[in-house]
């Protein structure tokens, strides 16, 4: 008999410790109502995790979640295996120009690569919380470029948000990659439900955001994406993509269910710019 991987009780509503673009915290309940029947799904994949939106608002006992961004990743891990050391951590920073900026600029320098795990992610949960419209973006050589953006309050020592993320960690069988989404392919098999977020497909040449990993996300590499989706459906696994509505995307995925969904828009470098969005939500059930 299959063991269900999704808990009985109600679960303890957890967010994001990051802001991320394209997180999925507001549209999860919308994605949960598109899964299939839970006593269906044996394993839970996330081969595009980000910010984990998806994966904290459902919280599988058994799951294997993966990104390419690997200051990201280990942000995860050293929530799961170091949650007090890392609140110590974030409470030596402080929220001034000038201690941002030499925060931000540390990777530009060969101090670095000392930074222990622990400095690491307590520094990308300050920048992040304190840098201009909370966005993780870095420039071709991989640095950090986002300005300080001025909050009179940023909260980035949130102790009971890593406390609550640290424990499903470690109270689940949780798999933590950093790679290629292709890495993920091993661990996905019959009954296994994939959830994919990928970089979008730009809907205008001004629209484009690639910026979380060097080297951007082509046409080429969605055409790759495509077909790792067919081969999770060759696995009798089941898919979900998110991505952008254009006519990319509608051409790639034609022999497959494609719903319309209205998403949030959260980060926008005017307030006035920021509402909903559509996008679409393809699935090979």
């Amino acid at each position: 008999m299959m063991q269900p991987i999704f808990p009985n009780s109600p679960k303890k509503f957890i967010s994001p410790l990051l802001k991320w673009v394209g997180g999925k915290r507001a549209l999860a309940p919308i994605l949960c109502n598109l899964m299939p029947p839970l006593d269906q799904i044996n394993n839970y994949v996330e081969p595009f995790v980000g910010a984990g939106g998806m994966l904290l608002s459902i919280q599988p006992k058994k799951a294997v979640i993966n990104d390419l961004n690997a200051e990201l990743i280990n942000v995860y891990k050293v929530v799961r295996n170091n949650p007090k050391e890392l609140l110590l951590e974030l409470d030596k920073h402080i929220n001034s120009v000038e201690h941002f900026y030499k925060i931000r600029d540390i990777d530009r320098s060969p101090s670095f690569a000392k930074l222990s795990v622990i400095e690491r992610a307590a520094r990308i949960i300050y920048l992040n919380k304190t840098c201009f419209n909370g966005l993780y973006r870095v420039n071709s050589q991989g640095f950090f470029n986002v300005p300080y953006g001025y909050y009179k309050s940023p909260n980035y020592r949130e102790y009971s948000k890593v406390c609550a993320i640290s424990e499903y960690l470690n109270q689940s069988d949780v798999t933590i990659l950093n790679g290629n989404y292709c890495d993920t392919l091993p661990y996905i098999r019959k009954g296994t439900l994939v959830y994919l977020d990928p970089p979008y497909a730009p809907v205008s040449q001004t629209s484009n955001f690639t910026g979380y990993n060097p080297g951007g996300f082509s046409y080429e590499e969605q055409t790759k994406l495509k077909k790792f989706c067919d081969t999770i459906a060759e696995q009798e696994a089941f898919f979900m993509l998110s991505n952008s509505d254009c006519s990319l995307i509608r051409e790639l995925y034609h022999e497959y269910k494609i719903h319309k969904v209205r998403a949030p828009r959260a980060i926008a470098a005017s307030p006035n710019s920021r509402g909903t969005m559509t996008e679409l939500v393809v699935t090979n059930f």
